[in-house]
This record gives structure tokens, sequence and C-alpha cells, in this order.
């Protein structure tokens, strides 16, 4: 795992803002349990990109595991904005399903 963490990094330090390298990353940290990694980046991809989808679905299942209900739901919103505006209903389908095992 550390090998596959080590070389995401190195592609990251040649393309800082590359969305899908940090989204893989962390993917990544959370196999190995470090959500506190995986959250920071997963927040600095859709600070910087809001567009990035993907993201949305795994930083609010990130936050309902360590407990924090409203953060997630919070970013479910956020999230189906984002799908509803790309036209992605693939991704707001998940969203909302997501959203919807929280609020109902």
């Amino acid at each position: 795992m550390s090998e596959r963490i080590d070389k995401l990094k190195e592609f990251l330090k040649a393309s800082p803002g590359d969305n899908f390298v940090q989204h893989a990353l962390a993917l990544e940290y959370i196999k190995l349990g470090d959500d506190a990694q995986a959250r920071s980046l997963f927040e600095t991809i859709l600070k910087a990109s809001p567009d990035y989808i993907g993201s949305y679905y795994h930083l609010g299942k990130l936050l309902e595991r360590t407990g924090e209900t409203q953060l997630a739901i919070d970013w479910y919103e956020k999230g189906m904005a984002a799908a509803k505006k790309a036209g992605d209903n693939h991704a707001y389908n998940e969203l909302q399903g997501a959203y919807e095992d929280l609020t109902m």
C-alpha cells in the first residue's frame, strides 16, 4: 500500500493540481485508516474544483464514519447541486441516496 501512496505522491509533485491523483491518494489514505489525510485532500479538491463530483460522495461517507453527520449532509447537498449542474444523473442519484439515508 505504501508503494502506491509513494507513487501517487510522486505524480502529485509533478502535477500538484491534478484532482484525479489527489482523489486516488485520498482513497489510499482511507484504506490505511488515515481519515484526516483523506479528508484534507477531498476538501482541497472540492474547494479548488467544486465540479469534481466524485469527491463529494467519498468525503460525505468519511464524515459519516467519523460521526460528523451534519457536515456529511452539507457536502451531499453541495454534491447534488454540482451533479445537477453538470447533468451527471448517476452521481446525483448516488449522492441523493446517501443524503436520504442520513435525513429520512
